[in-house]
């Protein structure tokens, strides 16, 4: 988990580089990021819950801490490789 937690931080910080830097220039690109990053946000702190849900339901002391971030880190590698096209 440790080092997953590590790559999750620093594939996060990229997408926020290139956020910031699409935002900067302005324009409705960067509106349309702006609420494509507000709605992955919501959607991903939904499907969570619902995971850390299961596996409480499950009796998974962790409540599927492993899964949860192996979401994230799909979801964040994706817009890491969306933003960087």
């Amino acid at each position: 988990m440790a080092f997953q937690g590590t790559m999750l931080a620093i594939e996060a910080q990229q997408v926020i580089a290139l956020r910031l830097t699409k935002m900067a220039m302005g324009g409705p690109a960067a509106q349309k990021e702006a609420e494509l990053m507000v709605s992955e946000k919501l959607n991903a702190m939904a499907e969570s819950g619902q995971m850390m849900m299961m596996g409480a339901l499950g009796g998974k002391q962790d409540m599927n801490a492993d899964k949860v971030m192996a979401m994230y880190r799909k979801k964040v590698q994706a817009n890491v490789r969306r933003l960087s096209a």
